[in-house]
């Protein structure tokens, strides 16, 4: 593919005094190869912001970095600063136990434990020590009313959650996540693996969930980033090339890059 220059990166004023999320020149290697170039993103709360690009831009990488789950792998290597309410979380003395509590994850594809559908909700709070008895019950209730999901299974919570479709699957793993009482939900193209009828219930899904979450979401599908989010911010070979408002970057993009990618010429 031709080059195309990112000089010329924009972002709106996004009242960044009230950041949920504050990332700062951001800098990720996976061995010699330098995967995010200096991202400075600020996500507001009890939004939904979707982060778009073509495959191979640093979206996965970027949502991983927010609860650390790069560390995971061998060879990544991470430079800059991300502040959750103003605390750094790549400070030394970090408990990244408690920030993956606090910071949930849905994958791509769903991911249930081969247990029940309600040992895959309970396991959570199980480990944090959280709740047990009726209180574990209670909670288990209340997160699969959440995501939508009670009324289908509610009759059959001992069952296995392989008994599920695929897309009440990953709503039980989106309920699995608001279990432990998260802030912010991470989503990793959650639609992607979906039929259409799954894709809009976890569509209406988010929305309801911004009312009491920070929700961010990578896609590879411009049409579900225009629908569901607040704000979008496109990547492109590892930068920030342009964030704002999603009505704003989808009708009136302030970069030529942005436009490029919106109307289909790369992709």
């Amino acid at each position: 593919m031709k080059q195309i220059s990112t000089k010329n990166c924009t972002h709106d004023d996004l009242m960044v005094n009230d950041a949920k999320i504050d990332v700062r020149k951001l800098n990720v290697w996976f061995g010699d190869n330098h995967v995010l170039k200096d991202i400075n993103l600020k996500i507001r709360e009890k939004t939904v912001t979707a982060i778009m690009g073509p495959s191979g831009c640093g979206k996965t990488t970027l949502i991983r970095s927010i609860n650390r789950m790069n560390d995971l792998i061998n060879g990544s290597r991470t430079l800059g600063e991300v502040y959750i309410d103003g605390y750094n979380i790549y400070e030394r003395n970090t408990n990244v136990y408690e920030l993956r509590r606090k910071i949930g994850m849905v994958f791509q594809k769903p991911n249930p434990f081969p247990k029940s559908i309600y040992e895959n909700v309970a396991f959570g709070p199980k480990i944090h020590k959280m709740a047990r008895g009726k209180e574990l019950d209670d909670i288990v209730e209340k997160s699969l009313k959440e995501a939508a999901l009670w009324d289908e299974v509610k009759d059959r919570l001992h069952n296995s959650a392989f008994s599920l479709s695929g897309g009440q699957q990953q709503r039980l793993c989106i309920a699995r996540a608001l279990a432990v009482k998260p802030e912010i939900i991470l989503m990793d193209e959650p639609c992607s693996s979906l039929d259409p009828t799954a894709t809009a219930r976890i569509e209406a899904l988010l929305r309801r969930l911004s009312e009491k979450y920070t929700v961010v979401i990578v896609t590879h599908n411009l049409q579900q980033a225009a629908r569901v989010s607040d704000f979008t911010a496109f990547l492109y070979m590892g930068k920030l090339v342009e964030y704002g408002d999603t009505k704003r970057v989808f009708e009136n993009p302030q970069s030529e890059l942005t436009e490029k990618y919106i109307t289909g010429e790369f992709g």
